[in-house]
């Protein structure tokens, strides 16, 4: 999945429209052989028992942006033409796709909707593959597998950085509404455009034609054409076909709640191991992590990662195993009084699964001052993407935090902003930050640090954040700056408010007790990542004692999947459970 803050090198995102195309067509040109590759005779026959064989005649539309649900259109003979489509109306052609060639990028392998058209050149005879069969040939033809899922995700790629497919949203440079829709989706990995009112004439028609009020920016055109106002994520979601239909009486073997890293650990070795998995997500997967600028710690990437990229891996490995991922979907209320057990979501429907795993995470965690809600989104930020750093360009920012998370942020917009205020409560930050990134805050001369110290004051207006007041805590000396960008970095609370229903048992924090931390009473041995609700598990960030590191995560999200098939093992075949626990 294409990461929002790794791009090609030709590709600088801060250039304009004009300036990028020509280096989008080089970076193209360059991958060609990847993006588009040509399959052999003998791979193409090796292909034919996934799908079917169809006749398109000439002109016919063999997918519509936004409507056509589908796996991958192999090119039997003739060719089809790909035109990228922006639901105003815009098209262009991508490319031609002659015998050996396939449509389809990385969302096809959940089955979602597609992002472009494409049009018979000519009689067209096609290899149409679902979704389902799709995921079944990668897998069971690995090589030729591991070169499709290249071209898919390399396609995605490709349309992040030049900007086109996906949703077009509308609205007034600076709106929060729109910064959040933005962030939304460049968390999503999902290509989207971005237009003014002022500088564009097809945006200034839309806006003359449905004369949005204060309230109701920013105005979407989705991909079937359809327009909304100020739409929240979930429509956004259902605009996408992120939010897939969930029936309300299968039973799941598994389903995650949360889709940070350990959630997706916990999805793809579940999934990879036969189970049906599905995977809720209030906002983006990744979790928290995905806001690493570059993780240098994690095992096997010696030059680092972003959290974006690790994630979006994760996040195709998922839908290439054949995970059901719902984003953005909350759960509301776990319901563990009856078997299977069942998760009400936010939008009123319910949801079964013979067990839970509760990697729900956490919330970023606000100061105490009373108008900081009035500045999120236009001055307060929780996390450092590319969209935040353009917005800091030659201005002083400030970032509140001491941890590994405040500190890769630190140095990611040292190389934007003119200077980084980095402000933490207590002596510095040998007791919360790794070494190597203390040594490289150090070294960045436009990062200063200042120990034992909080923000107490915000002030601004309708237009955002225009000043802040920060004081010492030893000296008890205030000081205003002018800065109208600050980073929040201040740990989270746990998202288990929503279990109490159920009895989970949490710490004296909320965190979720396991294992043998659980003070109640069982009637057989519980498992390491067990609560104390009989086939409910937790793992991750919301778990007490765990180690708030995304390879910790990780390691607990492949951990639980033996403990799920041994808990399934002992439940009996009709699903019922024995008083108070399964039989073991």
């Amino acid at each position: 999945m294409a990461n929002p803050q790794t791009h090609s090198p030709q590709f600088d995102p801060e250039a304009s429209r004009d300036e990028q195309v020509p280096a989008i067509a080089a970076s193209i040109e360059q991958r060609r052989h990847q993006i588009f590759p040509v399959l052999a005779e003998h791979e193409v026959k090796r292909l034919m028992r996934f799908g079917t064989v169809r006749t398109y005649a000439d002109g016919v539309r063999i997918l519509e942006a936004g409507f056509t649900p589908f796996g991958m259109v192999l090119v039997l003979s003739g060719r089809m033409a790909v035109y990228r489509y922006d639901g105003l109306g815009n098209s262009a052609l991508v490319v031609e796709h002659g015998p050996g060639e396939f449509t389809a990028e990385v969302s096809q392998l959940a089955g979602r909707p597609s992002l472009v058209n494409v049009t018979a050149a000519g009689t067209v005879e096609a290899l149409v593959i679902p979704a389902e069969q799709l995921r079944a040939m990668v897998i069971a033809e690995a090589e030729l597998g591991e070169r499709i899922v290249r071209a898919l995700i390399l396609r995605r790629v490709n349309l992040i950085e030049s900007g086109s497919g996906g949703p077009v949203l509308v609205g007034p440079p600076g709106h929060p509404n729109v910064f959040h829709l933005q962030s939304f989706l460049t968390a999503n990995g999902h290509p989207h455009t971005v237009l003014e009112p002022g500088e564009d004439d097809n945006a200034r028609a839309l806006c003359e034609h449905y004369q949005p009020t204060a309230d109701e920016w920013p105005l979407v055109v989705c991909p079937d054409g359809s327009v909304k106002k100020n739409p929240t994520f979930a429509d956004m979601g259902r605009c996408l076909g992120m939010l897939p239909e969930l029936p309300a009486d299968k039973v799941w073997d598994v389903i995650v709640v949360g889709a940070g890293p350990a959630g997706l650990a916990t999805a793809v070795y579940a999934a990879s191991e036969g189970l049906s998995v599905l995977a809720l997500e209030q906002r983006a997967f990744g979790g928290q992590a995905a806001a690493s600028a570059r993780i240098e710690n994690y095992l096997g990437f010696p030059t680092g990662i972003s959290g974006g990229a690790l994630a979006g891996r994760a996040y195709v490995q998922a839908m290439k195993f054949g995970v059901e991922v719902a984003i953005p979907m909350s759960a509301a209320r776990l319901a563990c009084d009856a078997s299977p057990l069942a998760i009400e979501l936010d939008d009123g429907r319910r949801v079964l699964g013979r067990t839970v795993v509760l990697s729900c995470g956490a919330r970023y965690r606000r100061p105490s001052l009373a108008n900081i809600k009035q500045f999120e989104g236009r001055g307060i930020y929780y996390w450092a993407s590319r969209i935040e750093a353009n917005l800091c360009a030659g201005a002083e920012v400030i970032l509140v935090g001491g941890g590994n998370s405040a500190g890769q942020a630190a140095v990611f917009l040292s190389a934007h902003a003119a200077k980084v205020h980095m402000l933490v409560r207590g002596d510095g930050l040998k007791a919360t930050m790794s070494t190597y990134l203390i040594e490289r805050i150090r070294a960045t001369p436009n990062i200063e640090l200042h120990p034992h110290t909080e923000i107490v004051a915000l002030e601004g207006d309708d237009e955002g954040l225009q000043a802040v007041r920060w004081r010492n805590s030893r000296t008890l000396g205030e000081k205003e700056c002018a800065v109208c960008r600050v980073f929040l970095f201040i740990g989270a609370e746990p998202n288990t408010d929503w279990l109490g229903d159920c009895g989970v048992e949490v710490d004296a924090q909320g965190f979720i007790r396991t294992g043998d931390a659980v003070t109640a009473p069982a009637e057989a041995p519980r498992s390491a990542l067990e609560t104390s609700v009989p086939g409910v598990f937790a793992i991750g960030d919301v778990r007490a004692g765990s180690t708030k590191r995304v390879a910790a995560g990780v390691g607990e999200g492949a951990q639980v999947v033996s403990q799920i098939h041994e808990y399934l093992a002992g439940v009996p075949a009709a699903g019922q459970r024995t008083a108070g626990r399964a039989t073991r």
